[in-house]
């Protein structure tokens, strides 16, 4: 049985990983932890698992490794102890709130050598594997554009937790959370950028942003374009990808395109590549490093905290 720990249950999706752990095959939460002493010992009741000390998860060898949903300007210092514990480590995006904190995180994972993986979760869904096969293979031509949007209600419909407007907890609003995935998805497809503009706007009077825009150039002229919110009532998820012989368009599962291979007409593929397990299982599940996809890697973590420095000037 390989056994884990949730360490915080501050983020809103600490709550669902523990539940996908302890649904995996041979998978099964030991232990929790929080600093809020009786919000760890009620959800440890609710999962029928022990809630424990920092210093007792990280001692106890029963525990291969620790999935971290702490407050994300907390991430560096306990990520570094669960490293130095010799604990595998699976991260809530982002990583850390600055570069300098993720390298330090990247130095602690190589030296140890423990097993990591953060949670980009858009990699495993079937529509964007598509996209980005085609984007890689060459169909479209060379990229010269790309643009993605995720958005909730998480301002407007009072679902988000207030701790998700702390400018000090969170780094930010909405592009520094939601927006992670509209940036991880054009770093991926377009490399690293050399500027970030960005609007940010506050409509629902929280101090942070919840409407948000960043415009990134890469090296050769691509530009890709993030957009998020907190305000949107049942926005699809959109992507398009241009390139200098063809399009592709996605709004949440339907995927368009068009170029040389669809005789330059607008299709649709037969099939889509099937779901790859969630990063948290392909972490869970696996035996070392060498089973984690790069793009779930360290630098991979590591590009997104920079990417996010750009973008709120920092």
């Amino acid at each position: 049985m390989k056994q884990f720990a949730m360490l915080g249950k501050w983020h809103v999706h600490a709550p669902g990983y523990a539940n996908e752990l302890n649904a995996l095959p041979g998978c099964r939460v030991k232990a929790v932890w929080d600093p809020d002493e009786a919000a760890a010992r009620a959800w440890a009741r609710s999962l029928a698992c022990q809630a424990d000390t920092l210093e007792n998860i990280l001692a106890d060898p029963d525990i291969e490794g620790v999935i971290i949903c702490n407050a994300t300007s907390d991430h560096a210092p306990l990520i570094i102890q669960a490293c130095r514990a010799g604990k595998a480590v699976f991260s809530e995006k982002v990583l850390a709130l600055t570069t300098q904190e993720t390298l330090s995180i990247k130095q602690a994972v190589l030296e140890t050598g423990v097993r990591f993986a953060i949670s980009f979760p858009h990699f495993s869904e079937p529509a964007i594997r598509f996209a980005l096969e085609i984007a890689r293979s060459g169909k479209l031509g060379a990229l010269h554009y790309a643009r993605v949007r995720k958005a909730h209600n998480g301002a407007t419909g009072n679902w988000l937790p207030p701790h998700f407007y702390d400018p000090i907890a969170c780094g930010g609003g909405a592009m520094i959370d939601l927006g992670a995935h509209p940036m991880y998805l054009l770093c991926h497809l377009l490399g690293d950028p050399i500027r970030v503009q960005s609007a940010f706007a506050d409509l629902t009077g929280h101090g942070v942003e919840d409407n948000a825009v960043s415009l990134l150039t890469f090296p050769g002229g691509a530009v890709g374009v993030s957009e998020t919110g907190f305000l949107s009532h049942r926005h699809p998820f959109l992507m398009e990808i241009g390139g200098t012989e063809g399009t592709l368009l996605l709004r949440d599962d339907q995927v368009t395109y068009c170029c040389s291979e669809t005789d330059n007409k607008w299709l649709s593929p037969d099939k889509l590549p099937d779901a790859l397990p969630s990063p948290l299982a392909q972490w869970a599940l696996a035996e070392n490093q060498n089973d984690i996809p790069d793009y779930l890697g360290i630098n991979a973590a590591l590009r997104l905290t920079r990417v996010m420095e750009m973008a709120y000037g920092r």
